[in-house]
């Protein structure tokens, strides 16, 4: 029979900000009302969030899991692994980060995604016919939502027509779908197929009013990952791309009403441009989301509750009786500094403690 755990006297994280001191109790992996604890954690003048959720990593091996959970990121959204015997391997690993996945994602037949060795021939899409039997397979590997790659026009990428379709596609099938984009007019291509999720920022220029306003009016979420577009900008400098760019977008979702979840691109993957290390980097993308903006408790949530909703993840993001018992003990108030995350007591993963 599985212990029963009380973390006592703890402020909790509940969305918009903290509790009055009280107890939490976990008995096997879930969060319950009550009980009588085999096991008691001293939790005064600490502050307990819900585990957190990176809504943008790559998955390479069960290190980079182990790596998230140390860092109190409980479950990865992963944006693009394959092939799909090893996705299914990384989902069953126990006692470290959790991973939903797109799987393969939709690329256009001359990108740098296409370009990269051992990239699946099934994820080139070239034409709006092809949009519907890509979807398809995704479906059959078990993809949680589908990841494209919005970019140059072609010959590198796909056309607005085949975009357009490979969402039309995911969506006639119930399924999320994310776009890459790093560039102002790949914004515009997502923007205009109507994909629920952007991912990075642009590096290029801040962003137009109008196509911000067509985000806001769709319900667009942005993860825009300024770790990662922060790392680029300072690897090609020179080339134009400006982190700034990237930032003062961010500032501009905010100011718009436009959702915002923290998201760090984190891969182990030898030679891409810059690689945020699993876990640690969630911190740095934490106190970025602050530089451009966000109060500790708006990033908070985009962390935890937020990208939880966003993605379907009922069964945690929360702390509530009945959820997943994904937990992240801190030393300091969080919601009065961000820093506060880095000063992690402990972690829970459906209530196992991390070691």
């Amino acid at each position: 029979m599985a212990a029963i755990t009380a973390i006592d006297d703890v402020r909790v994280f509940r969305g918009d900000g903290l509790t009055a001191p009280r107890r939490v109790f976990v008995d096997g992996g879930e969060i319950v009302a009550d009980g009588i604890p085999d096991v008691v954690v001293a939790g005064a003048g600490k502050f307990l969030l819900p585990g957190l959720i990176d809504s943008h990593v790559h998955t390479l091996g069960r290190d980079d899991l182990a790596n998230l959970a140390r860092s109190g990121v409980t479950t990865g959204l992963d944006m693009a692994t394959w092939p799909l015997p090893f996705v299914t391997e990384m989902r069953a690993q126990a006692g470290v980060a959790q991973i939903r996945s797109a799987t393969t994602p939709a690329v256009g037949p001359g990108g740098n995604h296409a370009k990269m060795p051992g990239f699946p021939a099934d994820g080139i899409v070239t034409t709006p016919q092809e949009a519907h039997a890509f979807v398809e397979r995704r479906i059959a590997d078990g993809a949680d939502y589908i990841k494209i790659v919005t970019e140059a026009a072609p010959p590198e990428g796909m056309d607005q027509t085949t975009v357009n379709a490979v969402v039309e596609a995911a969506h006639e099938r119930g399924l999320l779908v994310v776009a890459h984009s790093i560039t102002t007019g790949a914004f515009r291509v997502a923007v205009e197929a109507g994909v629920d999720i952007s991912t990075h920022a642009p590096l290029d220029a801040v962003l137009d009013d109008d196509t911000v306003v067509r985000m806001r009016d769709a319900g667009m979420v942005s993860s825009p990952t300024l770790t990662m577009m922060k790392g680029i900008a300072g690897a090609r400098a020179g080339a134009g791309l400006k982190y700034e760019y990237a930032r003062d977008t961010v500032t501009k979702f905010h100011e718009a009403g436009i959702r915002l979840l923290v998201g760090t691109d984190a891969n182990s993957a030898p030679g891409v441009p810059f690689a945020p290390r699993h876990g640690t980097s969630f911190h740095a993308e934490l106190e970025l989301m602050v530089e451009a903006g966000l109060t500790p408790v708006e990033a908070l949530r985009g962390a935890t509750t937020l990208t939880a909703r966003t993605f379907g993840l009922d069964d945690r993001g929360a702390i509530e009786p009945g959820r997943r018992a994904d937990l992240v003990l801190v030393r300091a108030d969080p919601t009065a500094d961000i820093t506060a995350t880095r000063a992690i007591d402990g972690v829970w993963i459906a209530g196992e403690r991390v070691r």
